[in-house]
């Protein structure tokens, strides 16, 4: 191994970074034509910026073609939580493990420029970072790159922490000798797919993002379809039933980043509370959190739903003062959580006093059919 790449690893190792691999940066007709077909099909749903930027993620050059080579670097964010556990407690709701502190992007991007203004100095040649927000094919890269491979889940997964990591990048023009890429290691099983709660993987390899939880409840900014509500569970933000179910997290670790570790009161946050949150408090909650993204409407519908999951009565009060929320999807959210929640004359004659008096057709609509 000669010395820059020996100061490289140190260098990440010293910023808390769980692996680096590298690549020589080319085209990859391969995942473009598979990012075609993701797109051609739908699959993306209202992602819209998927099919904005796909002429520039069909290939890691077209972001800069002067680059040479691409360091991947993986940032563990491992708890010591069980997903699959958390779940069972219908009273509270479930934030996914990657979401339970700081927002990454802000913390991981920081480590990375670190990491990068340190090469720029020691090479004399120029570089750029990337954590998620790029149009940039990252799982792809890190397979070429030997960091893991994409297993059926779609979601990139390594012999060496398994796949509770985000994945940063460093584009430089300096040559730097490539790693190997990682071959497929996920033989017959299967127990990524037969979890998925909504059925969200078409075939092995391939995700309908319109039925995954996780793009349910952050991505999409609508009303979510009916057919999906029940399967959601206690899930208020993402979901990590096909990362928890695959047998190579066995040598996963939690995180010793303390800005990544789980806070006490995001890891069984009582549906109760959720439901009392206005703007404001909403905002101070999750202050640096990347759930803050997401705005104070779309959460509440999510917690309206797993509230309507959780059979527990007693949150009918909240529920029924959020039927004059001036949120559209969360009044709809309100609609449906009280048709699980309320017996059915009770529910009848709550839906003939209100539903002439609402304006926004998506609610009316749940009052119609639920």
């Amino acid at each position: 191994m000669d010395a820059l790449r020996q100061e490289l690893e140190a260098r990440a190792t010293r910023e808390g970074f769980s692996g680096l691999r590298i690549t020589r940066l080319a085209a990859d007709p391969q995942q473009a034509a598979r990012l075609h077909q993701f797109i051609a099909e739908g699959r993306h749903g209202s992602m819209d910026w998927l099919a904005e930027t796909e002429a520039r993620r069909a290939s890691p050059l077209a972001l800069w073609p002067e680059a040479r080579t691409a360091i991947v670097l993986a940032q563990n964010y491992g708890q010591d939580l069980d997903p699959l556990e958390r779940l069972k407690d219908k009273a509270s709701g479930v934030i996914s493990l990657y979401a339970l502190n700081r927002d990454y992007h802000d913390l991981v991007k920081g480590k990375l420029k670190r990491v990068a203004q340190w090469l720029k100095h020691r090479t004399k040649r120029e570089i750029k970072v990337f954590i998620d927000t790029a149009p940039l094919m990252e799982k792809p890269l890190a397979q070429a790159a030997g960091l893991g491979w994409q297993g059926k889940h779609t979601n990139l997964v390594s012999r060496d922490i398994g796949s509770w990591f985000f994945i940063g990048t460093i584009f430089t023009e300096a040559e730097i000798e490539p790693d190997a890429p990682e071959v497929d290691h996920c033989g017959s099983c299967r127990a990524c797919l037969d979890i998925c709660p909504t059925d969200a993987f078409p075939a092995p390899y391939q995700l309908d993002a319109r039925r995954c939880i996780s793009y349910l409840t952050i991505e999409h900014e609508g009303h979510i379809d009916s057919a999906f509500r029940q399967a959601m569970g206690n899930r208020i933000y993402g979901c990590d039933d096909c990362l928890a179910a695959c047998p190579w997290n066995k040598f996963a670790e939690a995180s010793h980043e303390m800005k990544l570790m789980a806070r006490d009161e995001l890891k069984a946050p009582r549906l109760a509370e959720l439901l009392a949150l206005d703007d404001a408090s909403f905002r101070a909650l999750f202050t640096a959190s990347a759930i803050k993204r997401i705005g104070r409407d779309r959460f509440i519908r999510n917690v309206l739903i797993a509230t309507g999951n959780s059979g527990d009565a007693a949150l009918v009060p909240q529920v029924l003062a959020l039927l004059d929320d001036p949120a559209d999807i969360v009044r709809a959210m309100a609609v449906w959580a009280l048709s699980r929640l309320m017996g059915e004359p009770a529910f009848a004659t709550l839906r003939n006093q209100r539903i002439n008096s609402e304006t926004d057709a998506g609610v009316r609509h749940e009052w119609e059919t639920a």
